[in-house]
């Protein structure tokens, strides 16, 4: 995939801070505005009108509807409900090109988009892989000590600057420097540490297969905040790229595959302080 490919709204997927799944940047957009406003809202909301139809607004709040207008149809929609909600207070956010179709209109709130394209770029490179033990406790079939070679896929979307990302390189370079603070590593839940010295960690729980208790080198030793599990690992390898991560990224993702085509999928958006 060339760097800085343009991806569309129906290639990309925004989740708000609800779980709902968006259908653009827009829309993800009024939807952290109303949660950092701590206004509580309901997306694809069906309400019925005064003459009896039933339809799906896109925001709807104790304030006001709040629509998105992004094709045509949605012109005739805004119309409908500006006349059947004489009552309640609905506002629209459109691109200027609707703007002769509206100027007729009020609450209407005009965006353009034409200077800010979204671009994802993926990474997938042989060198991308680490070997690593670990223990599952909670898991019969792997709590005992075993270990993996995973290989490990990168997504980064954000806001693209002449076209560009980021220049593949730049990113590869990230990539294998953080993936090798997680190479040769035995991963274990920080919950099992028991007792700490100068170069040891003690770890001991019971599991399925028994009482372990181990005593193994800080240095080769990987504490976790959880389960050591490819999920958590996935999450922990975002923490690690996120600092390192150029302004124009805002999200994320980690394949990390634990044998033949089984793995996990995390995609963290960044929060920008």
């Amino acid at each position: 995939m060339p760097a800085g490919s343009t991806i569309l709204d129906s290639d990309f997927k925004y989740i708000d801070g609800k779980g709902n799944l968006l259908r653009s940047r827009t829309e993800l957009s009024i939807a952290q505005m109303l949660e950092f406003l701590q206004i509580e809202y309901q997306y694809d909301y069906d309400i019925t009108l005064k003459n009896g139809k039933k339809t799906r607004v896109d925001f709807k709040t104790d304030k006001g509807i709040i629509e998105v207008i992004d094709v045509e149809s949605d012109i005739t929609k805004y119309k409908e409900l500006k006349q059947e909600l004489s009552d309640t207070k609905v506002i629209a956010l459109g691109h200027p090109k609707f703007s002769a179709r509206l100027s007729e209109l009020q609450d209407i709130i005009l965006y353009k988009t034409q200077e800010v394209q979204t671009g994802s770029i993926f990474m997938e490179d042989q060198s991308f892989a680490f070997d690593y033990a670990h223990i599952l406790p909670l898991v019969e079939k792997c709590s005992i000590l075993h270990g993996h070679t995973s290989s490990v896929t990168v997504e980064l979307v954000g806001e693209m600057k002449n076209n560009l990302l980021m220049d593949f390189g730049d990113a590869k370079k990230i990539i294998k420097e953080v993936i090798s603070i997680l190479d040769h590593k035995f991963f274990i839940n920080e919950k099992y540490l028991i007792k700490e010295e100068d170069d040891q960690y003690r770890i001991a729980f019971d599991g399925p297969k028994g009482k372990f208790d181990l005593q193994v080198p800080k240095h080769t030793t990987y504490l976790l905040k959880g389960e050591a599990t490819v999920e958590n690992l996935s999450t922990e390898l975002i923490k690690l790229l996120v600092p390192k991560m150029p302004k124009n990224i805002e999200a994320v993702g980690v394949y990390i595959y634990e044998g033949y085509n089984k793995g996990a999928h995390i995609i963290s958006q960044i929060s920008k302080i």
